[in-house]
């Protein structure tokens, strides 16, 4: 059974869906973007671990999400997410420093994009410190002002003004 809820950020609403079972919920995606779909049930309660953490993570006291893995995807996007996993808070890598990270040879570095764009997991599974060849920023599903937010927030940039 997919659940869902909303959660309020500092850059906007948050859509968070799962998968119930018997031993809980599995969050399966989290986005700005995304709309609720028929079927799908309201159940803030299965979620209130992970909208913590969020609020954690906006507050500047969490740093990791640490949260089971979520399933899906091909096996490429698996590597390439877990890849993005391993970026610590506060840096960034470029798309050809992931792919050579995973071992893809530097003609793939657009399928290592593509999968780094299907990434389901906003802000938990970090896709937007990953950055450009030359240091800018490039692709994210929430936008590049927020991934610019983002990235300032974990420190990774300057603020523009101080």
């Amino acid at each position: 059974m997919t659940v869902y809820t909303t959660t309020e950020s500092p850059l906007g609403p948050l859509l968070l869906t799962g998968d119930k079972d018997a031993d809980g919920v599995r969050l399966t995606s989290l986005t700005w973007a995304a709309a609720v779909q028929p079927g799908w049930t309201a159940e803030a309660a299965a979620f209130a671990a992970i909208t913590g953490r969020l609020r954690a993570y906006f507050d500047g006291d969490l740093r990791d999400f640490d949260l089971p893995p979520a399933g899906g995807g091909t096996p490429f996007q698996q590597k390439v997410w877990s890849a993005v996993e391993s970026v610590p808070y506060g840096t960034t890598i470029t798309y050809g420093q992931l792919a050579e990270r995973i071992g893809a040879p530097r003609d793939r570095i657009r399928a290592v994009g593509a999968a780094i764009g299907a990434n389901p997991l906003l802000i938990v599974r970090p896709c937007h410190r990953v950055i450009g060849a030359t240091g800018a920023l490039t692709g994210y599903a929430g936008g590049l002002e927020r991934k610019r937010l983002l990235l300032t927030h974990e420190g990774a940039l300057q603020p523009l003004f101080v």
